[in-house]
């Protein structure tokens, strides 16, 4: 997806055992879509970042959804059980969804895990990339990318930096 596309209407099945649609954050005045797994380092070193900035924006009208698409034949770590097993463990407090056929993570042009997108009140994509620059050491974060792109589209203002390349491992493809 390129800045300024439209997000293209999915339905998966959750962690939480009902089946989630984008449709469900029509009233949020924006969503975030974070491509994420199980095994990988980088993903797992921003679990309890994730789960913070889910707790600062949860009366700001943030909608926030987990996607993990990864191979889970291949990488038994991404299965769906073991989805479960790491929201409990984190205390995720947003939608860990299953994409299984891996169709959410083409229609998105993901590549990385992590890798976010966020898209304002009329889903339209004004932010991709990189969650901050230190995924090994929080303590030695100095910009703040998805934070900031989250302060300016709640606020419905144009982005600096609506594309910051992600860090992380790469999405393992059937």
């Amino acid at each position: 997806m390129n800045i300024g596309d439209v997000l293209n209407p999915f339905e998966l099945p959750s962690i939480s055992g009902k089946s989630v649609s984008s449709f469900d954050y029509a009233d949020k005045s924006s969503l975030l879509v974070i491509v994420t797994c199980n095994h990988c380092k980088y993903s797992q070193a921003y679990w309890n970042r994730i789960v913070k900035l889910a707790h600062k924006y949860e009366e700001d009208n943030l909608g926030i959804v987990a996607i993990c698409g990864n191979d889970a034949d291949k990488y038994p770590q991404d299965s769906f059980a073991n989805m479960v097993d790491i929201s409990n463990q984190c205390q995720f407090t947003f939608e860990y969804l299953h994409d299984a056929e891996q169709n959410v993570l083409k229609s998105l042009g993901a590549g990385r895990t992590p890798e976010v997108f966020l898209f304002n009140s009329k889903r339209e994509l004004v932010y991709k990339g990189a969650i901050d620059d230190s995924w090994e050491n929080e303590a030695t974060v100095t910009s703040v990318y998805l934070e900031d792109a989250i302060e300016y589209a709640l606020d419905g203002v144009d982005i600096d930096y609506p594309e910051v390349p992600a860090v992380g491992c790469s999405i393992k493809w059937k």
